[in-house]
């Protein structure tokens, strides 16, 4: 099962390197915040999977502080991009 879990975190973080070399490739405003979201989601399931397969519950509050960033940078990122009202 252990094996299974660290493949899965492997996985996500072959995923965070392509997004990387995805970002670096073109670079632009709005794509850097989604990538950065994007990582911090990834980045967050991989805790999560380590945490599970390290068996070390401090993890998971790790975890948690990451998503309650990464969803506060979302909010920030609709203010100040979306087009409309909130942003103006």
């Amino acid at each position: 099962m252990v094996v299974v879990l660290e493949l899965g975190a492997l996985a996500l973080l072959l995923t965070i390197a392509f997004g990387l070399f995805c970002l670096l490739r073109e670079r632009g405003g709005i794509n850097g915040f989604l990538a950065i979201l994007l990582f911090g989601t990834t980045g967050v399931g991989m805790i999560l999977i380590l945490s599970e397969a390290m068996d070390l519950v401090g993890l998971k509050d790790v975890a948690l502080a990451i998503a309650l960033l990464a969803g506060i940078l979302g909010v920030v990122l609709a203010l100040r991009c979306w087009p409309g009202e909130m942003g103006e």
